[in-house]
């Protein structure tokens, strides 16, 4: 399918614009981790795992931003939905625990930021804005006018990503101010997550006919790729239809997309279930001795 894509041309293959505008920001991450650190206040070294966090994150937003795939997610909606996965489920987490503490301390130092993500950031909140926001994106009148409108599906998409961002913040942040969840709260707060997007996916699984115009109808079909494909690029094309890219039936390609939306959630949501019941058990273990030498009778 690649060298079919090739038909599009280089800018909406690998979104030049936008890998510009990463490479700055990954740029100015870089200065303020490191040259320009202590101008900012950092007392310590910013650690390199941290840095890693931060720049995979780059990385793999570039990756459901600005490769092929987004150009692939206006062609299929399998596609579409391993990008939504990666950019809600994994993109967020690795900017949370990427970006230093003493950034956050400066945004927050502003209170009116600080009432309203520490609102947006509440567990029950975070929770029922994240999985409402992604299931009503997916409501399919919605979904095919948010797809076919330029602004539109920016303003959503990052809407949803900052919606994403609060949600896993709960769970990923490291600052001693923001713990709102213990060990086992944690683990009910990913069971929970994993349920509400439960009936979206299967709304997408078990439906008996394509939901999305998008993926169907091809006057819907070319108004979508108009978003991610220069319009003389388009004008010069001979596309009938979405079938062109389409190994299979739309209602399978719709079907797939869910199916591994749901797998890749539950990957996700089951590799953070295994980290926190294991720090919960470690530090339970590390009460033990503590516990033994309070009962240990004096001689």
């Amino acid at each position: 399918m690649f060298s079919s894509l090739q038909m599009f041309g280089p800018v909406a293959l690998w979104s030049p614009f936008f890998f510009l505008s990463l490479a700055v920001v990954a740029l100015l991450y870089a200065g303020m981790t490191g040259r320009w650190r202590k101008r900012l206040g950092f007392d310590v070294p910013v650690p390199r795992k941290q840095k890693v966090y931060f720049f995979t994150g780059i990385a793999l937003l570039y990756v459901c931003k600005g490769s092929p795939l987004d150009l692939l997610g206006h062609l299929t909606f399998t596609a579409h939905m391993v990008q939504m996965a990666v950019l809600y489920l994994i993109v967020p987490q690795c900017f949370i625990l990427g970006i230093p503490g003493p950034l956050y301390e400066r945004v927050f130092r502003v209170a009116a930021v600080r009432r309203v993500f520490r609102l947006l950031t509440k567990p029950i909140v975070a929770l029922l804005l994240f999985n409402g926001l992604f299931s009503l994106y997916h409501v399919p009148f919605i979904f095919d006018a948010v797809k076919t409108n330029m602004w539109l599906h920016a303003l959503v998409t990052s809407v949803i990503f900052i919606a994403a961002f609060c949600m896993w913040w709960p769970l990923v942040n490291k600052l001693p101010d923001w713990q709102t969840l213990s060990g086992l709260k944690k683990m009910g707060y990913i069971f929970a997550d994993g349920m509400l997007l439960t009936p979206a996916c299967a709304l997408i699984i078990f439906a008996d006919a394509p939901l999305y115009a998008t993926y169907t109808d091809p006057k819907a079909w070319m108004a979508a790729l108009a978003l991610c494909v220069p319009q003389g690029t388009l004008a010069s094309l001979d596309l009938s239809g979405p079938q062109m890219f389409l190994s299979m039936s739309p209602l399978h390609d719709q079907q797939l997309g869910g199916v591994l939306m749901k797998i890749i959630q539950e990957i996700v949501y089951g590799t953070m279930l295994f980290f926190i019941f294991s720090d919960w058990y470690r530090k339970e273990r590390e009460k033990e001795p503590n516990l033994d030498m309070e009962l240990k009778p004096t001689q």
